[in-house]
């Protein structure tokens, strides 16, 4: 259904027949972790989350997923290997075929 408070005439899942039924009736603005996001979006209230209701809440267990601006860095670590340990496993997958 389309929102009437916030962000009039957009699709909103929060809105139902008897109005916006989020926890306080409307849509929160952003925190400061939002600042670059591409969700971003100029609502009656401020610049609102077009993602998600409460943004704040998406930030207190770590990084939020809807953030499009942060970009996580996975590092994987170089295992060494046994080159003796490696060449056994290497024959004894040749044997079993």
């Amino acid at each position: 259904m389309k929102c009437q408070t916030v962000l009039a005439g957009t699709e909103c899942t929060f809105w139902g027949k008897q109005g916006c039924i989020f926890t306080g009736g409307s849509c929160q603005t952003i925190a400061e972790n939002c600042e670059g996001c591409e969700r971003i979006v100029t609502g009656s209230i401020g610049q609102v989350c077009s993602a998600y209701p409460a943004p704040v809440k998406k930030w207190i267990g770590g990084i939020c997923n809807f953030a499009s601006h942060v970009k996580l860095d996975l590092s994987v670590a170089d295992l060494k290997t046994n080159p003796l340990k490696a060449s056994k496993k290497a024959a004894g997958a040749k044997k079993k075929k």
